[in-house]
């Protein structure tokens, strides 16, 4: 999450909060500064857009769908797929329309956020997964019926 202006706000946080704030802060590498803003802003995007969390992934946090393991960008990557379809994007993932309907609503809000992952996506090939993942195995679909 980047943004252009900023303003300084002062917050105060019981002792426990505050200790957490900073251990989370250390494994991610950021200040805690910079920690309590994006958790700030998740909140707020929580707060903004119907199911929709926030969750830690190999490559950052990002936006997911409540109750499933597909990020926004994941969901959007099918709608790719069903011509933007929000309907048929539900009837493929089994799910109410109006879950599809909030990763679409958070895609027109944060279009940088959800295309450059999609980008990344995009640009990962075998040869750049293998790397990371060393045992993975190439799986090519054949038609049995032949």
């Amino acid at each position: 999450m980047k943004t252009t202006q900023s303003m300084v706000i002062s917050m105060r946080l019981p002792l426990k909060s505050g200790k957490r704030l900073k251990r989370m802060a250390t494994s991610h590498g950021w200040t805690p500064s910079d920690t309590s803003a994006r958790l700030v802003e998740e909140g707020l995007r929580r707060a903004d857009f119907a199911f929709i969390d926030f969750r830690g992934s190999s490559t950052g946090r990002q936006a997911y769908l409540q109750g499933s393991s597909l990020a926004v960008w994941e969901v959007m990557l099918l709608a790719r797929a069903h011509g933007n379809d929000a309907a048929a994007v539900a009837k493929h993932l089994r799910w109410p329309e109006a879950k599809v309907q909030a990763a679409f609503n958070y895609a027109k809000a944060y279009p940088d956020e959800i295309s450059a992952a999609i980008a990344d996506n995009d640009a990962t090939d075998f040869e750049s997964l293998s790397r990371m993942l060393p045992q993975a195995k190439q799986f090519v679909a054949t038609d049995s019926r032949v």
